[in-house]
C-alpha cells in the first residue's frame, strides 16, 4: 500500500472593487492564502476565491494579523474615498444652485413680458452659467487641499499595512524552515 499526503484546506471568497484586486491579493497571500480564481463581475468588482492549508503551525496568529490587515485595508479605502467626498458634496450642491439660477433666468425671460424682465432673465441666466463653469475648478481645488492634508495619514496607514504583511510573511517563512 502507498500513502498519500492529504491536505485539508479552508476556503474563503472575497469581493473587492476591481481596482483594489492586486492589493487585496497581496494581503491575503501574505497570510498563507492561495488565490484559486479571480472573476470580474459586471458591476466593476472582482470575486477572489482563496484557499489555505488548515494545518499551518501559526494559524491563530496569522488569522489575528489577517483581521488587523483587513481593518487597515478598509481604513485605507475610507481615506481614499474621503479625499474627494467633501468636494463632491459641495460641487453637487453648488452645481444644483447654478442650474436653478440658470433655470430661474430662463423662466423670467419666458414667462414675464417686457424688456426689463428679459434683461434681468439674461443676467440671471449668465450668472447661473458662471456658477456652473466655476464649479469644476472649485471641486479640483477642494479635492487637492483635502488630498494634501490626508497624504501623511494615508502613508502612515500604508506603512502599518506593510508591517502587518511582513509579520504574516515572517510567520509563514518560519513555518517552512
Amino acid at each position: 500500500m502507498f500513502e498519500r499526503d492529504f491536505v485539508a484546506y479552508e476556503y474563503k471568497t472575497v469581493s473587492v472593487k476591481a481596482k483594489d484586486q492586486a492589493k487585496t491579493m497581496d494581503v491575503y497571500e501574505a497570510f498563507g492564502w492561495e488565490v484559486t480564481s479571480a472573476a470580474q463581475t459586471l458591476d466593476g468588482h472582482a470575486v477572489l476565491s482563496l484557499k489555505r492549508d488548515r494545518k499551518q503551525r501559526h494559524r491563530t496568529e496569522l488569522t489575528k494579523l489577517e483581521r488587523q490587515a483587513e481593518d487597515t485595508l478598509d481604513a485605507l479605502r475610507t481615506l481614499e474615498r474621503s479625499k474627494t467626498l467633501g468636494a463632491t458634496v459641495f460641487s453637487s450642491i453648488f452645481g444644483c444652485i447654478g442650474a436653478l439660477v440658470l433655470g430661474g433666468g430662463m423662466a423670467l425671460v419666458m414667462q414675464v413680458g417686457g424688456v426689463p424682465a428679459m434683461a434681468g432673465g439674461i443676467v440671471l441666466g449668465l450668472l447661473g452659467i458662471v456658477i456652473c463653469a466655476v464649479n469644476y475648478p472649485i471641486f479640483k481645488k477642494m479635492a487637492a487641499k483635502k488630498t494634501k492634508s490626508l497624504l501623511p495619514v494615508i502613508d502612515q496607514t500604508e506603512e502599518k499595512l506593510a508591517l502587518l504583511l511582513e509579520k504574516g510573511n515572517d510567520l509563514l517563512s518560519a513555518e517552512q524552515i
